[in-house]
Formats: structure tokens, sequence, C-alpha cells
């Protein structure tokens, strides 16, 4: 999968160490409190040597007008598996309701049909109304309800198109 990726608005792009300190801001959104940069720096590391292994990634997202750090979109293992990865997007607050996601979303799974996979999978928390959207948009739909030690896990599917191979 291309590590680079462009659409109308948006790029997404490796990690860089310079990232650390949006990502940091990011994870705060959460509400689950601060994450030092250190802490920062060392998850994308991990991502880059992800990445590296598996040859998808989740990436950055900026926008193309500003060149802002937005949140990121991508693929991963996560709860699936490397020939049917998981989906993952999170953007500042600030950036929802503009479409980005979406946006971002379709660029991966465009990217992802080429590798010739036929399959991506989601995890979404039952409370989460704006991811359950998103998916909506892009074709996912549900398949099964698991639960952790954080509650329900909703977990949806998309087919991908197989890319066409030249003869």
């Amino acid at each position: 999968m291309p590590s680079r990726l462009k659409t109308a608005r948006l790029t997404l792009r490796p990690w860089s160490d310079s990232d650390a300190e949006g990502h940091s801001a990011l994870f705060a959104e959460r509400g689950d409190g601060p994450l030092p940069v250190e802490r920062s720096r060392e998850i994308i590391a991990a991502q880059l040597a992800a990445a590296a292994s598996t040859g998808i990634a989740l990436l950055p997202v900026d926008r193309r007008d500003t060149g802002a750090f937005i949140g990121y979109c991508g693929l991963l293992v996560g709860r699936a598996s490397l020939d049917e990865p998981e989906i993952a997007y999170e953007l500042f607050r600030s950036a929802h309701g503009h479409g980005y996601a979406t946006e971002a979303a379709s660029a991966v799974l465009a990217a992802a049909s080429t590798t010739g996979r036929g399959r991506v999978w989601a995890t979404v928390r039952t409370w989460n109304a704006p991811s359950f959207r998103v998916l909506e948009k892009l074709g996912f739909e549900r398949d099964h309800v698991s639960a952790d030690h954080r509650g329900e896990l909703v977990w949806l599917t998309r087919a991908l198109p197989r890319a066409r191979r030249s003869a």
C-alpha cells in the first residue's frame, strides 16, 4: 500500500518525529489525560516499524490548504488480520463535520483494494455515532458485536473490489 495518498483536500503521509506534539494533543482530546510527547514519539516509532514489516500503516492526515495536522487514518492489524486489516481514523474535534474522515478513509480503501485484499474490518464503540455515519457512507455493514473490558464493540466489514491486473 502506498505510504503517501492525496485527495482533493488532504494529504496522508508517513509519520515523522515532528508529529509527536500533534499526536500527543490528539490523544489528550480523548479525555484520557495528557500523553507525554516522548510517549508519542515511541508510539510513532512503533507505527513506523509496523508499517515496514506489514506494508500497511496509520498515516497522519494534513489539510492540503494549510498543511495542518488534523489526525490520522489508515490500516492496521488491530483486532483483525494482515490479510483482512482494520481501518482506523481519528481527527481533532475541530476537524469533525467537514467530511475529512470520509475523504481520508475513501483514499485508504482505494489504496487497500490495489493490494489484492478482499475485505477490510472496522471496530467501533456503540456510543460513537459519528464513526458509524462515516462507515455507512463508505459501504461498511455490521457483522457482529463483541464485548471487552471497555464495553460493547461493533464489528463492521466491507468487501473491496479486486484490482485489475494487467496481462
